[in-house]
């Protein structure tokens, strides 16, 4: 696989369009079948629709590009078949939560989730609930993610203006740094009391990462080229 790419931009323009996606159509039969194994593994798994991008364009300080809908089932045969599909992508919004020490906050994502173990920043795959007005709203996304997660809320944070949209096959991730108060272990110990408090919280830890010796395999390679450029450029 080729190494990530990463774009800095300042303007999302993701418009969301009502078209059928040939791939969930014509392999129907085998996504059911598919998802149904999945589901034995994980009954928590839930098959709601959520939203994947096509025709991605990075020009001038702005990433544009169309969004449609699909049910998960079909996104998670599409990923775990080696992305049949080429023409589409995941593009997604995380929030990278960074202490005021300099340590990225990170969860490990529980066993009853279909990412089980792996470890990232708040986040993702969009929805139905994200579009306003015919248009993906991912900063609306990552607030919601963030809050769902670790019980962060704006208020909590300062999000920098910018996007590092990181182009890794066919997921980009569309990070943003968002910037608390607060030291590394001040930030973990309040979302642990956080994830304590629900019943079945999405994460089972957090991690801190304050040097590139800190990432690990569980880490999306996105998530670990983001990393590795944010500490070499300090």
């Amino acid at each position: 696989m080729t190494e990530p790419v990463i774009h800095r931009v300042t303007t999302l323009e993701f418009a969301v369009r009502d078209v059928a996606w040939p791939f969930a159509g014509e392999r129907r039969a085998e996504i059911a079948a598919h998802f149904a194994e999945k589901r034995r593994e994980r009954p928590q798994m839930w098959n709601g629709r959520i939203l994947l991008g096509r025709a991605p364009v990075f020009a001038d300080g702005r990433f544009a590009a169309t969004y449609f809908a699909t049910d998960f089932a079909s996104f998670l045969a599409w990923r775990d078949w080696g992305f049949p599909d080429a023409a589409v992508f995941n593009g997604f919004g995380m929030g990278a939560l960074r202490g005021s020490d300099g340590a990225f906050v990170m969860g490990e994502m529980g066993q009853h989730t279909a990412n089980a173990g792996r470890i990232y920043f708040p986040s993702g795959t969009p929805d139905l609930d994200d579009v306003r007005d015919g248009m993906l709203d991912i900063p609306g996304s990552v607030v919601r993610e963030i809050e769902e997660e670790t019980g962060l809320k704006p208020g909590d944070y300062r999000a920098e203006p910018h996007w590092h949209c990181v182009v890794s096959g066919r997921a980009i991730a569309l990070i943003r740094i968002l910037d608390v108060d607060l030291p590394g272990e001040a930030i973990r110990g309040r979302i642990e009391a956080n994830l304590a408090a629900q019943a079945q919280p999405e994460l089972s830890a957090i991690h801190l990462v304050r040097g590139t010796t800190d990432l690990t395999p569980t880490m999306p390679r996105f998530v670990t080229a983001f990393v590795e450029q944010q500490f070499a450029a300090h």
